[in-house]
């Protein structure tokens, strides 16, 4: 008998984690940055608390654990979600989304320094591919650089990467398990919010609420509740029933859905180049991130 749960959790996690980068370019069409990525992860931890309130599971986590939640959630929500979100007030949701792709190369580079994985020759192939994508991508637009705005939303946008990858590559370090994601995801969210919206305040030019439109507060509703929450839950699900190899493919769903809803949405010029790029980078990913699991099925007690 067909699992509909795990299915439903996988449409979910492709589906909207694929609209994030169009949600953010949305949201942050009348609403400041900071302010988007602060309300989001602010509102995602009060969902967070409500869950934990009504499962009674809500509790102090303790200083040692609070620690490495505060580190994860300055490198992962802070640092990545909010200069990505920062990014797109100058960038496109597509190339957002697409140099976002480029995060598992810069995990892997990492961990190879680090010792936690070897170099191979199918990485290094793996690499060639994904920074020629890059290539691409710039290839026609390097005069754009020279606009001050858009190379800091390029800028940005490597920090939040680099913010990512740190903080991925800090979990498989530790090797930290948790029996309670929900609660640690609280604190998480709750600290980033607080930052985020400090932040807001501070470095906003003009944040007169009055000119916030319903479109953009929609977005950004949107992507706390459905961006922050419902597919971080659809995607524990997944990993309980499939292989975590299985569940790292839909990164490439993402994408594609992604760059498909910013041309058809937003309008955005998606050129010959451009899905050159996005081709070559997914295709250096994979190459990096293959495992011969990643097409076996996982047999799992329900």
């Amino acid at each position: 008998m067909k699992n509909y749960k795990l299915t439903f959790a996988v449409l979910t996690v492709a589906i909207v984690w694929g609209t994030t980068f169009l949600g953010i370019r949305v949201a942050v069409e009348t609403i400041p940055a900071w302010f988007v990525a602060g309300i989001r992860q602010f509102v995602a931890a009060i969902i967070m608390l409500f869950i934990l309130l009504y499962r009674k599971e809500f509790k102090w986590i303790g200083w040692n654990n609070l620690k490495y939640q505060l580190i994860f959630s300055t490198l992962m929500l802070i640092i990545a979600n909010g200069m990505t979100t920062v990014a797109e007030e100058t960038v496109t949701s597509s190339l957002a989304s697409l140099m976002s792709a480029c995060s598992p190369i810069v995990v892997f580079l990492g961990s190879v320094a680090i010792g936690l994985q070897k170099f191979s020759f199918r990485a290094l192939i793996g690499i060639i591919l994904c920074f020629s994508g890059i290539l691409f991508i710039f290839w026609d637009g390097l005069n754009d650089l020279a606009n001050p705005d858009y190379l800091m939303g390029v800028i940005f946008l490597f920090l939040a990467i680099l913010g990512w990858a740190s903080g991925t590559i800090f979990t498989k370090k530790l090797n930290l398990q948790s029996k309670n994601i929900t609660l640690n995801l609280f604190y998480q969210f709750m600290f980033a919010g607080i930052i985020q919206l400090i932040f807001a305040f501070l470095f906003s030019e003009n944040y007169n609420f009055e000119n916030w439109s319903a479109v953009s507060i929609s977005a950004t509703l949107y992507l706390a509740v459905f961006g922050s929450v419902a597919a971080f839950f659809a995607f524990h699900y997944a990993l309980t029933k499939i292989s975590p190899v299985q569940v790292s493919i839909l990164a490439y769903i993402n994408t594609i859905i992604s760059i498909f809803l910013s041309w058809l949405i937003l309008d955005e010029t998606i050129s010959v180049k451009f899905i050159t790029a996005a081709f070559l980078i997914i295709l250096g990913v994979f190459i990096i991130n293959y495992n011969p699991e990643l097409f076996k099925r996982k047999r799992v007690e329900e």
